[in-house]
Formats: C-alpha cells, structure tokens, sequence
C-alpha cells in the first residue's frame, strides 16, 4: 500500500506560483504512475496532469497546459506539480494519486491510493 502526503499550498495572488509536492512512502513509487486531480467546491474532481513511471510523456488537462509541470523523483519517492501563471479558477483542493496501470491513466477510477489533498486559493 502506498500513503501520499501533499504539502505546499496556499494562498497566492493570480499570475503567482506554487509548487505543490507529494511524498510517498510504504512503497516505492517507481512501479505507479502519479497523477494530481482538483476538486473546485461544487464541482467533480478533474484531472490535472499525469506522469508516467519513469517520468517521462508527462499529460496535461487543456486547462493547464502550458502553466503547469508535473515531474517526479523516483529516487526520493517524490512527485511535484509546479503551477505557474494561477487564475482564480484554479482554486481546489489537489489530491496526488498513485495508479498500477501500465499507462498514465486520466481517468480517477484508474487510480488506486490517493492523498489527503492540500487547499490551493489563488486570489484576483
């Protein structure tokens, strides 16, 4: 079983930075994809982006294509979301998760171990 922990979140003013991380542990990572998800209030959880095992063919929503890097550290058991450029609509809370599939899935129900979720407000 894999346990993900986010940290990093926050407050930023629009146009700012943060970069969320995920640490995991009981496992290694290096067999599961990673992927982090967001849940606006109100809304379903969507995806974001998704790495694959060995880092590479990162995969990215339309909605933070370009702004957002997704990466990771196979070595540190360790998965990062760098999130450029913020708007307002970027406001959720951001889960980090862990799938077993040979791919990098997008869909949630792919996906086997989740983290708590951090809070991410970017205000205008």
């Amino acid at each position: 079983q894999v346990q993900l922990v986010e940290s990093g979140g926050g407050l930023v003013q629009a146009g700012g930075s943060l970069r969320l991380s995920c640490a995991a542990s009981r496992q290694a990572i290096s067999s599961y994809a990673m992927g982090w998800f967001r849940q606006a209030p109100g809304k379903e959880r969507e995806f974001v982006a998704v790495i694959n095992r060995s880092g590479g063919n990162p995969y990215y929503a339309d909605s933070v294509k370009g702004r957002f890097t997704i990466s990771r550290d196979n070595a540190k058991n360790m998965v990062y979301l760098l999130m450029n450029s913020l708007k307002p609509e970027d406001t959720a809370v951001y889960y980090c998760a862990a799938a077993s599939t040979g791919w990098a899935p997008v869909d949630e129900y792919e996906y086997n171990y989740w983290g708590q979720g951090i809070q991410v407000t970017v205000s205008s």
